[in-house]
């Protein structure tokens, strides 16, 4: 039993050494000392435990009462940060309790029995009740002490789901009040349809239902009418897209077009843009193309772009229809080049697929297209988010991100790109012209794209009810805006924000918006304390990469040196967006928080690490790095991840939130997802742990009070309960469902469906799959 002894000092001397020697980097860092103490003690403990002394039992001891001393110091009775500080430890030093090494221990004082009887119960403990306190307060989140209640009427008999957001105005609510608060632990799966794609990653779409049909598609834009009361296949069209060099192969969904005075085929359509920029109608019935839109059923979306490099310029988000026309935008692919192709917003008519205006930033004055030898102008902010619209106002109103290929280095933006990046802007439907941009960050180096389809709602003012727009962001920020004129209803306040640390030739911009009365959703401000970590040393690499960092709260500019965004470039509110119960006016979305590690790397260094893809590189090269080609500096964008690849802030790492409209109050807030599916190197740990998870998708309402959502990593769809934020019901999905359910009635038995695709996502590193599920009441 002494060799065993032996062995176990050696293993507490190894344990030391990182403690001391990264104990001393971060007291150079003008972190904390508890790390080079602990590191000492610990290779005090070894040596003594070496001689066979019982001093080393005592040091040991030392250790854990000056660890629970300066765990309760720094962070008070948080459950999250205790674990990491305690376990570790506490789980090593159980052995030594043991009487086999004990026997062989002399010298020193003797331990009374007593004590040693209770001290493993006690170093249990230490783990222990942060864990259980954990799982027990971490489910519970944030609650309100009184529901809110509101008189719920009879849903109409044509309970369809015809857009995106279940309207033009995108609020994903429905007024179907079958399931229910009451019934909803009874809903089963009704039917499972399977694309059978050659992409089985990705599936983010929102399904439309109109009449006895559903529509939706796939990764590679294959589209698909359903019987919506069965799932059956009535018809298929596969507009046989290349996935090669495809970065984002998604379809988020169709749109739905009935044609006034068009007899015939054709008379409803199905529009799909594709992946690889085709706009496409097809007869709602059977499928097959309109032959009197654009040529055979299609049109171009590449006109007037001049040079395209496959892969760069591919449409996600379904069409959006106004005053009957089809606006589209697409996504530009990220931080490849400088003089990427335009994020030019187009509107075409929906019966003959003719363009009818064209909104380019850099010639407003120019609504048509280029002439021979132009294009619209070169890597101006693109829309790949869905937008939203108002048939009675005729606006559309477009979410934009970043001029295409400076997300981190904004020195070559013209004007019109500070004007028009990351904002929101209102589009006359009829003639193209800008009504109104409403900038959600001033010169965005944080790629902060408005990436979710803004929510138009009417919401009680002082001046009786106003037409609102509510704009949640990636910064965690949410806005709401007159959807006339684009003035805040609540009012802005522009905040002074850091300034240094920016690449020379990038001016910074002095302020950023913040909005008067609406809660923030973006989380603390982070500190070291606040690292984590699944052991010490973990947690230690995490603090010293924190202080060798620049971090001086929101918007620390990112530079030549390491800078820490938070939040990162996932959100805060990613494409998800929100959901409002209109009746009880409560809002509810989801949010991210993992930082993101950024620093700008010199023109050399970029080109050595990654070209741009197809102009000598590809995407599996491409990691963390964007080239920036044609700007002086590329960046490197890590998310911020300990070496065991899990986030370096505490939990929670993804949250959902109910917002009261009329008082502008958080409702409540729980943590979202449990780390069942995810873990240490992206490891299921298989333990319902609700540490919140990182997420991506919406979220759907409806009139009886619930809310619907998948949305995480972890491969769990759930019924939350509107006004007091506890889950109701769930179940198990064969792979995560990142994307935004909807709700309908069936036309025959008048029976509700709930409709989520599961899909994963590919940036977190959630499970794919290629499925619809439908979810139904018992018959």
């Amino acid at each position: 039993m002494s060799i065993a002894l032996r062995l176990y000092a050696i293993l507490l001397a190894i344990c030391s050494i990182p403690l001391v020697f990264g104990g001393g980097d971060l007291i150079a860092l003008r972190g904390t000392v508890y790390y080079l103490v602990a590191g000492a003690l610990l290779a005090t403990a070894a040596v003594l435990l070496w001689r066979r002394s019982r001093w080393g039992l005592w040091v040991y001891c030392i250790l854990i009462l000056i660890t629970l001393g300066w765990t309760l110091w720094e962070t008070g009775l948080e459950q999250w940060a205790m674990i990491p500080r305690l376990a570790f430890l506490s789980l090593l030093g159980l052995w030594l309790l043991l009487p086999y090494p004990r026997r062989h221990l002399s010298g020193g004082p003797k331990v009374h029995p007593n004590l040693l009887r209770a001290m493993p119960f006690a170093l249990a403990a230490s783990v222990g009740v942060p864990a259980v306190a954990a799982i027990v307060f971490g489910s519970a989140g944030d609650y309100a002490e009184t529901a809110l209640q509101a008189e719920v009427p009879d849903a109409p008999a044509n309970a369809d789901w015809p857009a995106y957001g279940g309207t033009a105005a995108g609020t994903r609510f429905s007024p179907l009040t079958q399931i229910n608060t009451s019934n909803v632990k009874k809903l089963r799966v009704a039917w499972v349809y399977h694309f059978n794609d050659v992409i089985k990653q990705t599936l983010e779409v929102t399904s439309l239902k109109v009449d006895d049909s559903l529509y939706a598609c796939s990764s590679s834009n294959v589209v698909v009418s359903l019987d919506a009361e069965t799932g059956r296949e009535r018809w298929k069209f596969d507009p046989k897209i290349d996935p090669t060099e495809k970065p984002f192969p998604l379809c988020r969904g169709v749109a739905y077009f009935r044609a006034a005075g068009v007899v015939g085929d054709c008379v409803e359509r199905i529009y799909t843009n594709t992946i690889d920029a085709r706009l496409i109608a097809l007869d709602a019935r059977t499928g097959r193309r309109c032959r009197d839109f654009g040529t055979n059923g299609e049109v171009s979306l590449l006109a007037g772009l001049g040079e395209v490099i496959n892969g760069y310029y591919f449409p996600t988000s379904a069409p959006t229809i106004v005053r009957g026309k089809l606006v589209v935008g697409a996504r530009v692919y990220d931080g490849q080049f400088w003089n990427a192709p335009s994020g030019v917003i187009r509107s075409f008519d929906a019966i003959t697929g003719k363009l009818t205006w064209a909104f380019d930033v850099g010639r407003p004055d120019r609504l048509n297209e280029p002439g021979p030898g132009e294009s619209y102008t070169r890597s101006t902010p693109n829309s790949w988010a869905p937008m939203s619209s108002d048939e009675e106002l005729g606006l559309v109103y477009v979410p934009t991100g970043n001029p295409t290929g400076s997300d981190f280095y904004g020195g070559v933006r013209r004007s019109f790109d500070e004007k028009y990046g990351s904002a929101v802007i209102a589009i006359d439907a009829e003639t193209g012209r800008e009504r109104w941009t409403f900038q959600t960050t001033h010169h965005d180096l944080w790629d902060y794209d408005v990436s979710s389809q803004p929510t138009l709602v009417d919401l009680p003012t002082v001046n009786g009810i106003g037409k609102a727009l509510i704009q949640p962001t990636k910064r965690g920020e949410i806005f709401i805006l007159n959807r006339e004129t684009g003035a805040p209803l609540d009012g802005v306040i522009e905040r002074a924000v850091p300034q240094t640390g920016a690449a020379p030739g990038d001016p910074i911009a002095p302020t950023q918006p913040y909005p008067i009365g609406m809660p923030s959703t973006a989380g603390p401000r982070l500190s070291e304390a606040g690292m984590w970590g699944l052991t010490p040393f973990d947690q230690l690499w995490c603090r010293i990469k924190f202080r060798e960092a620049r971090y001086e709260g929101p918007h620390t500019p990112p530079g030549l040196s390491w800078s820490i965004q938070y939040p990162g470039t996932i959100g805060g509110t990613n494409w998800g967006g929100a959901s409002v119960d209109t009746d009880r006016d409560i809002m509810v979305l989801s949010t991210t928080r993992v930082a993101t590690r950024v620093r700008l790397i010199s023109r050399g260094e970029a080109d050595a690490l990654a070209k741009p893809l197809g102009k000598g590189g590809t995407i599996s090269e491409l990691g963390g790095v964007q080239p920036q080609a044609g700007t002086p500096y590329g960046a490197y964008i890590p998310a911020f991840l300990s070496p065991l690849e899990v986030p370096c802030q505490q939990p929670p790492w993804g949250l959902l939130y109910a917002i009261d409209l009329k008082s502008r109050k958080i409702l409540w807030s729980r943590n979202f997802g449990t780390g069942r599916d995810s873990g240490p190197f992206n490891i299921r740990s298989l333990l319902p742990i609700p540490t919140g998870v990182p997420n991506a998708g919406g979220s759907l309402l409806t009139r009886s009070g619930l809310t619907f959502a998948g949305a995480t990593v972890e491969r769990e769809f759930r019924a939350i309960d509107t006004t007091t934020g506890r889950t109701v019901w769930h179940d198990a999905l064969p792979a995560a469902g990142n994307a935004s359910p909807m709700s309908y009635r069936g036309s025959r038995t008048g029976q509700q469906f709930v409709v989520i695709a599961t899909g994963g996502h590919l940036m977190l590193n959630a499970k794919g799959g290629d499925s619809l599920i439908a979810y139904a009441l018992p018959q």
